[in-house]
């Protein structure tokens, strides 16, 4: 049974929602059931709902009532990554012939999925600046059966009005699709904004420890989260009951960590301004951003992610990220850790030669949660 309407309140609804005791110990946290099968009183008895942990998990349905929860939607689903995740929501939406509208900056994983794999299945695609309503407007075609949005973009940090682009995508008969990874919904809600799914990489700042993989679908609509329920079970790429554990134990201090990301992100977007070396800040938490606006909107506050572009090119961007010493290098984002990655070369380099290809002199930051003074002396000395 869900207890996720305990509290209206995040940071309770993040400890408590799907953190039932365990009714046989009294365990505050939830055991890890590593079990493939289950014992049924009777053909067709079954205990709770298991039969089978493809099917259902106890450990992974707690963590799917918790994402529920904290996202403000009626189904959640984990997956065994965020590819997985996206992979079964297009499949469950999508049919050969039909036509999705997908944002000029996304990540490149997510660009693969759909340029090299959903393509070769008879889904058509077209790009659009989501960040610009009118734009999304003039991408739909009467075959368009999804529109796509990353808010914050992966690498740029784009900024999409949600509710806006909801209602173009509403008026067209469309569904809206958010990846709310860099966000989470401690930030940002985009189902109360008008969305219809929300797509998490668990992996990120869910988890938050940089030791897990998973990924995630939450929607309000109760029979598309039956539709994606059977799918998920059909394909079976679903998340395990270690990783579900780990997930859950990140989304308890979701909150603590989103504060302290944001915090530092800031302190980092405002050295790097200041830089001579950088041409060029994306964070929307700075006013001269495009999308500061709209993000100022929707968003609590403008998370943890800073991208910045160096004068001297690709080469440049390059020995910055070489240079680096507590930002370990490394892809990924969202763990306590600070992070220091070339989109171009290695989060983005499926995307190259695409409308999505990223800037050569762009290095993009996972501004983690340690002193600030360290973070900002670190990249003074890798800008030189």
């Amino acid at each position: 049974m869900s207890d996720r309407h305990i509290s209206q309140h995040f940071e309770t609804l993040a400890i408590h929602a799907g953190n039932t005791a365990d009714p046989l110990t009294g365990a505050v946290v939830p055991p890890i059931y590593q079990v493939s099968t289950y014992k049924q009183d009777g053909v067709g008895g079954l205990r709770g709902g298991y039969e089978y942990s493809r099917s259902a998990n106890p450990t992974r349905t707690a963590l799917e009532e918790n994402l529920a929860a904290l996202e403000g939607g009626r189904r959640g689903l984990a997956f065994a990554s965020g590819l997985a995740a996206e992979d079964c929501l297009l499949r469950t939406l999508l049919s050969p012939g039909d036509h999705v509208v997908i944002p000029n900056d996304a990540y490149g994983g997510t660009f693969r999925l759909f340029a090299k794999v959903v393509a070769r299945w008879g889904v058509e695609w077209s790009v659009a600046d989501t960040s610009d309503p009118a734009a999304v407007r003039a991408a739909l075609t009467p075959k368009t059966k999804v529109v796509w949005v990353e808010t914050p973009s992966n690498p740029l940090l784009g900024i999409t009005d949600i509710a806006a682009v909801a209602q173009i995508a509403r008026d067209a008969g469309a569904r809206l699709v958010v990846d709310n990874t860099f966000a989470t919904p401690y930030l940002q809600q985009p189902l109360a904004l008008g969305a219809d799914v929300v797509v998490h990489s668990l992996t990120k700042y869910m988890g938050g420890h940089s030791d897990v993989v998973g990924g995630a679908l939450i929607t309000s609509d109760a029979d598309l989260g039956e539709e994606l329920t059977f799918h998920q079970n059909a394909m079976g790429a679903v998340a395990g009951p270690f990783d579900a554990w780990l997930v859950l134990r990140g989304t308890k201090t979701l909150s603590v960590r989103m504060d302290r990301h944001s915090e530092n992100a800031v302190k980092v977007a405002d050295m790097l301004t200041r830089h001579a070396r950088v041409t060029s800040v994306l964070y929307p938490g700075l006013p001269e951003h495009p999308g500061h606006e709209a993000a100022a909107k929707q968003m609590k506050s403008f998370g943890g992610m800073v991208s910045f572009r160096v004068e001297g090119g690709e080469e440049a961007a390059v020995e910055v990220c070489n240079r680096a010493k507590v930002f370990t290098l490394g892809e990924s984002l969202g763990g306590v850790e600070s992070l220091i990655e070339h989109p171009g070369r290695m989060t983005h380099a499926s995307a190259a030669g695409s409308a999505l290809e990223v800037p050569a002199d762009l290095v993009r930051l996972s501004v983690g949660i340690e002193n600030a003074d360290d973070l900002l002396e670190d990249l003074q000395q890798a800008l030189g």
